[in-house]
């Protein structure tokens, strides 16, 4: 099916393609900088998303309505599948934790504390940055999802958004089972 865009419409979704392609970079250059592998893998995992979302919002700005029973069912199968990797990697991360802390001892147990830190603070920089760009992207898909004219787009944009909250929500978990995020 194909349809025609307003002009309001195609300057949203131009929009919505500049972000995609900034979270795509973003996710990509902070999987690279990540120190933790779990938080790499959701990054990359991540990146691969944001791509399909552009490859959405490129169908749409050609014409085209994307069908989204096929995304949906990837969507679903792909946090369903980051979510048991997430609490195997967590329940795998308290127990090495657990078994460093019982390790580490004197000046080495210090310095090994020292560095950890430093890591995670480098990572938290990068969780911070990506938390606050995926909810400024939802809520510019808010804006846009509004002024569709088409159904069958609106939905697509909805679908993407949801995506993108479930990116803010795992990146948020992350950091608060890695005692990132003050919840005080």
């Amino acid at each position: 099916m194909t349809f025609n865009l307003t002009q309001k419409e195609r300057m949203l979704l131009q929009d919505q393609k500049t972000h995609e392609e900034v979270c795509i970079k973003k996710y990509n250059d902070y999987a690279n900088k990540a120190q933790a592998s779990q938080l790499k893998q959701l990054f990359n995992s991540y990146a691969s998303q944001e791509q399909q979302h552009l490859n959405t919002i490129n169908q749409i700005l050609s014409g085209q309505v994307p069908a989204m029973n096929q995304q949906g069912q990837q969507g679903q199968q792909n946090q369903q599948g980051q979510q048991n990797q997430q609490g195997q990697q967590n329940q795998q991360g308290q127990q090495n934790q657990q078994g460093q802390q019982g390790m580490q001892s004197g000046m080495s147990g210090q310095q090994t504390m020292s560095q950890g830190s430093s890591q995670n603070s480098n990572d938290k920089a990068l969780c911070d940055d990506l938390l606050m760009t995926e909810k400024y992207v939802s809520g510019a898909y808010d804006t846009a999802i509004f002024e569709m004219t088409d159904k069958n787009v609106r939905q697509a944009l909805n679908h993407i958004q949801k995506e993108e909250q479930q990116h803010g929500e795992g990146i948020f978990n992350y950091m608060k089972n890695n005692g990132m995020y003050n919840m005080q």
